[in-house]
C-alpha cells in the first residue's frame, strides 16, 4: 500500500515514458487526419520539445476553410499510445472526428507539446509560488527531490505563445482570435492549461483543466492536513486571480476531476478553489463548468472516456 501511495504521488509530476524511452522523434500513427512533427523544437529555460500538429480529415482537400486550434500539454499522450509507456491515450484523432460527424463540434487542429524534462517544475504557475505559506511552499520547491530545481513555466509559456503558436499560425489555414484558440491538459497540464489563460488572456479564450491538479503539492501525503492545506491554495489561487487580465464571459474555463486514484485526493482542494473562484465571478453557465466524476482515475483512459465533455465545453461556436 506504501508504495502505490508513492506512485500515486509522483503521477502528476511525472509524464508517461515513451516505450522506446524516448518519444521525442517518433511520429503517432493516428486514425484520421494527417500529424506534422516539429522535433527538438527550443523551448528555453523549459528545455528541448517535440511539437506534434494533427490536421482534421478534410483539412488538405478544401483550401478555403481555415479551423480553429486546441494547444495541448502533455503531446505525447495525445495520438498513439506507442509514444506512451502507460499503453494508454487520448485518442484525439479519434475523438474530434467522430464529434464533427455527430454535429457537436467544429473541425479543430490539436497541437500537442512534449512535456518539460522537468514537468513538474516547467508546468507549475511560478506567480502562485510566493503568494503560498512558507511550509507549502517549501513542499512544492522539494516535490521532485532535495535538489530545488528553477521553475520553468514562464519560458514554456513562451515557447507555446511565441513559437509555437506563432509557427502554427504561420504554417496552417488557422482561425484567430480568442473564440477560436483553446488550451487543454490533464493533472499538472490541467493547472498549466488554467495558467496559460491566466497569463495570456487575450491568446487563449477557453481552458479545460481536465483532473486539475488543484493541491498544488503532493495531495497523498499524511504529515499534513488537508482541509487547511487547501485553504492556503485557494487563498493563493485568489490573491494570483487579482493580479490576470482572464475575465468570465470574455474567457472560459472548465475544472473536473474524479474520484478515484489521485484524483480521488483532490476532494479537500476543489471544496476550496471552486467556491472561491464563484465568488470571484466564475458562475456555472457558459464560461464555467466544474464537474466530478465517480470513480474515475487519474489516467489517459478515463480522459479519453470523456473527453467529448470538455471539448463541446471548449468550442463555444460549435454546430
Amino acid at each position: 500500500m506504501k508504495v502505490l501511495l508513492a506512485a500515486l504521488a509522483l503521477t502528476f509530476a511525472a509524464p508517461a515514458l515513451a516505450t522506446t524511452d524516448n518519444p521525442t522523434h517518433m511520429i503517432p500513427k493516428i486514425s484520421e487526419g494527417r500529424i506534422v512533427a516539429w522535433p527538438a523544437l527550443d523551448g528555453g529555460a523549459a528545455g528541448k520539445m517535440t511539437v506534434w500538429v494533427w490536421l482534421p480529415p478534410g483539412y488538405d482537400t478544401n483550401k478555403a476553410v481555415r479551423y480553429p486550434v486546441l494547444y495541448m500539454h502533455d503531446g505525447q499522450n495525445l495520438f498513439d499510445r506507442a509514444l506512451t509507456g502507460y499503453d494508454q491515450e487520448w485518442g484525439m484523432d479519434e475523438a474530434i472526428p467522430r464529434m464533427v460527424r455527430r454535429g457537436d463540434l467544429r473541425s479543430w487542429i490539436v497541437v500537442g507539446v512534449q512535456s518539460p524534462k522537468a514537468r513538474y517544475h516547467g508546468l507549475f504557475p511560478a506567480k502562485m509560488l510566493p503568494l503560498l505559506p512558507a511550509d507549502f511552499r517549501e513542499r512544492v520547491e522539494t516535490l521532485e527531490g532535495k535538489e530545488r530545481l528553477p521553475f520553468t513555466s514562464a519560458a514554456y509559456l513562451d515557447f507555446l505563445v511565441n513559437t509555437v503558436k506563432a509557427r502554427v499560425d504561420r504554417n496552417f489555414r488557422t482561425l484567430r482570435g480568442q473564440a477560436n484558440t483553446a488550451v487543454m491538459g490533464s493533472s499538472m497540464g490541467g493547472l498549466m492549461s488554467f495558467y496559460a489563460m491566466a497569463e495570456y488572456p487575450e491568446v487563449f479564450g477557453q481552458a479545460a483543466c481536465v483532473s486539475m491538479h488543484l493541491a498544488l503539492a503532493d495531495p497523498t501525503s499524511k504529515s499534513i492536513d488537508h482541509k487547511v492545506a487547501a485553504k492556503a491554495a485557494a487563498a493563493a489561487f485568489r490573491q494570483y486571480l487579482k493580479t490576470s487580465r482572464m475575465r468570465p464571459g470574455v474567457n472560459h474555463l472548465y475544472i473536473d476531476h474524479g474520484s478515484g486514484t489521485l484524483d480521488g485526493s483532490y476532494g479537500p482542494y476543489s471544496d476550496a478553489v471552486v467556491p472561491m473562484l464563484r465568488a470571484a465571478g466564475w458562475k456555472d453557465g457558459p464560461s464555467f463548468e466544474f464537474r466530478t466524476y465517480a470513480g474515475t482515475e487519474h489516467n489517459e483512459t478515463a480522459w479519453r472516456q470523456r473527453v467529448d465533455i470538455p471539448l463541446a465545453f471548449l468550442d463555444r461556436r460549435d454546430p
